[in-house]
């Protein structure tokens, strides 16, 4: 079904309406910036102006992802429902932004190595390799693993937290992924498969003197994945809210919890539909995700097909060409050849709460909450800070 068919009035408007896609701040207030502000050379003593004044001069540091923890679906919360979100909303802080596409494997290997998409090269769910599209947190193609073909150190090759290992915090399925593998490389890997054992290892960690502790979890991401915006999301919530809390109290003196996102989400539920059929008869394929899908053109026909996905679509999503993101900077300062290759030719991107279906990206279950998009409900994260209590 085309957006000419189903007009926005049939979809839920956003609440924040966006003139044109979110760029993000790869030069300022970035998830990509985090990193090397706290393990370069000035470290604490020296953090730019986005960081919370509690942060600065703190002697130790935690870094907590909270994945998809939104900064607006964060503050529609603090507002209309206090009780999850005591500890959150008596945080330090504001809103930065993240990557582009807002997808957990690109803006978390962002957040790790420091390096803008056009830089470390995961730049998506679904990328393409010559025709072949991988989902990369699976590290597979439609016939299998692909890791001993696409090496995960060949694929990605920035060195994650400027070449230091430190202690990463992280489920225990996560262990000896590819993706693992590709950000987190090196690491010191304290694995956990309750979430209450991260409060007793960093309080270890910080204990024995470590200066830097990186700390991944994914429970929010999951329930809006699964059930939406609704009383399982704000009870997920409160459980991150609790643990932030139990985090902060096994602080020494002088150190600082720091909490962050990889993307924020928005509700889709229902709300999917088809690429129009005259698009897709001039595409050889699709990668990327719903909410940002990757056209590859056939026959090089790119401006037409960019037009033609204009016109049928363009009520509900932002179409640009790779050259057009490329150049307007939206993968960063730099995309080189090996890259560029891996991004399609014609980006559609969803403005509304719709998401473009592909019939090869199979999913097991209705996601309710998606993301990939940029809008700001999907590019403004949080960071806050908090300091021992």
């Amino acid at each position: 079904m085309s957006g000419a068919e189903r007009t926005p009035h049939a979809l839920r408007a956003p609440r924040i309406i966006d003139a044109a896609p979110r760029r993000p701040d790869y030069d300022g207030a970035c998830v990509t910036n985090i990193v090397p502000a706290l393990l370069g050379p000035g470290g604490a003593d020296a953090l730019p102006d986005f960081f919370p004044q509690v942060a600065r001069g703190a002697r130790q540091v935690v870094l907590l992802v909270v994945d998809g923890l939104g900064w607006h679906q964060l503050q529609d919360r603090i507002v209309n429902v206090p009780a999850s979100t005591t500890t959150l909303a008596s945080m330090q802080g504001s809103s930065i932004t993240t990557i582009a596409p807002t997808t957990t494997v690109t803006a978390l290997t962002s957040i790790s190595t420091g390096a803008a998409p056009g830089e470390h090269g995961l730049v998506g769910y679904r990328i393409d390799f010559a025709g072949q599209v991988v989902q990369m947190l699976r590290w597979a193609d439609d016939r299998g693993d692909v890791r001993r073909r696409l090496m995960p150190r060949d694929v990605q090759p920035c060195p994650p937290f400027l070449g230091a290992s430190i202690p990463v915090l992280s489920k225990a399925e996560f262990d000896g992924t590819a993706f693992t593998e590709s950000h987190l490389r090196d690491q010191r890997m304290f694995s956990w498969r309750a979430a209450s054992s991260m409060v007793v290892d960093v309080r270890n960690l910080l204990a024995r003197g470590e200066r830097f502790v990186y700390c991944y979890y994914d429970g929010i991401d999951k329930i809006a994945h699964e059930r939406g915006f609704g009383d399982h999301y704000d009870a997920e919530l409160l459980t991150v809210d609790r643990m932030i809390a139990d985090i902060a109290s096994v602080l020494p003196q002088d150190a600082v919890l720091l909490v962050t996102a990889d993307h924020g989400q928005v509700m889709v539920g229902e709300h999917t539909m088809m690429l129009a059929s005259e698009v897709t008869s001039r595409l050889t394929h699709q990668s990327g995700e719903g909410r940002f899908r990757w056209l590859h053109v056939k026959n090089g026909r790119v401006d037409d097909v960019a037009a033609l996905a204009k016109s049928h679509h363009g009520d509900v999503a932002w179409v640009m060409t790779r050259d057009e993101m490329i150049e307007q900077g939206y993968f960063g300062r730099r995309v080189n050849d090996v890259v560029r290759r891996r991004l399609g030719d014609v980006a559609v991107m969803a403005k509304y709460e719709v998401s473009f279906d592909d019939p090869a990206d199979k999913t097991y279950f209705q996601l309710q909450c998606r993301h990939g998009s940029l809008t700001s409900a999907e590019v403004d994260v949080p960071l806050l800070a908090l300091g021992a209590r």
